[in-house]
C-alpha cells in the first residue's frame, strides 16, 4: 500500500541494490520518495530503480573511491536536491586482532568509515545550503557490543555511530538531523551466500544458530530495518537527532 510519508523528498540509498538497503529503497519508493539507488553494481542498481518505478534512477559508484563519490555527488545535485541520504552500503569480516590482516583491515575501513564519511561530507554541503536534511547511518550491534571474530566490522560500525553523533551535533543550526540503526543479524542475501559458501550441507543448523542468536529467536528481515528507517527520515521523527536505535530481537539487552 502505497503512503506519502516521503513525498515530495529526494532520497539517496547507498548501497541500495540489495538487502537491506533494497528494502529500505523500495519502502522510502512506496511512501513517495524520488529515490536514488546507488550501489558498486551499475547494473544491479540501475535494475533496483526499474524494479521501483516512480523515476527511481540506478547510479553505480563506488563509495569508498574518493574522486568517484565527488564526481557523483556532483552529478546529483546538480539534477536536484538531496532531501534524504541513507548510508546502507557496507562489508562484513570475519576476524580477530591477531587473524585480521592489515589489508583486511584497510578494506573494512575504506568502504565501511570513509565510505560514509565521503557519502556524508557531500551531502551536508548540499543540505547546508538548502534547508537541511535527513542523514541515516547503518551501524550494527557491533558498534557498542563485543562480538566473537568481528574485530575489524566493530571497529567500522563503533566509527559510524561516532560519526553520526558528531555530524548532528554539528549540524544542529543547519537543521540537518543525523541518527543511525543498530541491527543485529538480519536475514539478506549475502546471509545465505555467506552459509552456503562456508557450511555446505549444515545450512539449517547455521541457520538455526544464526537466529538463536537474537533472544526473539529469528534473524530480522530487511523490511522491519527499513520501517524504522522510514520513520527516522520522516517529518514524523522531526525532534529525533543524535541517536543510535538498537533494532536487535533483544540482543543487547536481553542475553
Amino acid at each position: 500500500m502505497e503512503s506519502s510519508r516521503l513525498t515530495g523528498k529526494r532520497a539517496i540509498i547507498t548501497g541500495g541494490a540489495s538487502g537491506i538497503g533494497r528494502a529500505i529503497a523500495t519502502l522510502f519508493s512506496e511512501n513517495g520518495a524520488d529515490v536514488v539507488v546507488l550501489d558498486l553494481k551499475s547494473a544491479a542498481a540501475e535494475k533496483t530503480a526499474t524494479a521501483l518505478g516512480r523515476g527511481a534512477i540506478g547510479v553505480g559508484c563506488d563509495i569508498s573511491n574518493t574522486d568517484e563519490v565527488a564526481a557523483t555527488f556532483a552529478s546529483l545535485t546538480q539534477s536536484g536536491r538531496i532531501d534524504v541520504l541513507v548510508n546502507s552500503a557496507g562489508i562484513s569480516h570475519i576476524g580477530t586482532l591477531l587473524t585480521t590482516g592489515p589489508e583486511e583491515f584497510d578494506r573494512l575501513f575504506r568502504v565501511n568509515v570513509h565510505g560514509t564519511f565521503l557519502a556524508m561530507q557531500a551531502s551536508v554541503e548540499h543540505m547546508k545550503t538548502h534547508g537541511g536534511g535527513v542523514i541515516l547511518n547503518l551501524a550494527s550491534v557491533a558498534a557498542t557490543a563485543g562480538l566473537p571474530d568481528r574485530f575489524a566490522y566493530s571497529m567500522t560500525k563503533g566509527a559510524v555511530l561516532a560519526m553520526t553523533l558528531s555530524v548532528a551535533r554539528d549540524y544542529l543550526a543547519d537543521e540537518i538531523r543525523c541518527n543511525c540503526i543498530s541491527p543485529a543479524r538480519v536475514h539478506t542475501p549475502f546471509v545465505d551466500d555467506f552459509v552456503s559458501r562456508n557450511y555446505p550441507g549444515r545450512e539449517e543448523e547455521m541457520y538455526a544458530k544464526l537466529s538463536m542468536a537474537q533472544p526473539i529467536g529469528r534473524m530480522g528481515q530487511p523490511e522491519e530495518i527499513a520501517s524504522l528507517a522510514l520513520y527516522l527520515c520522516s517529518d514524523e521523527a522531526k525532534f529525533v537527532t543524535g541517536s543510535n536505535f538498537p533494532i536487535d530481537g533483544g540482543f543487547l539487552n536481553l542475553r
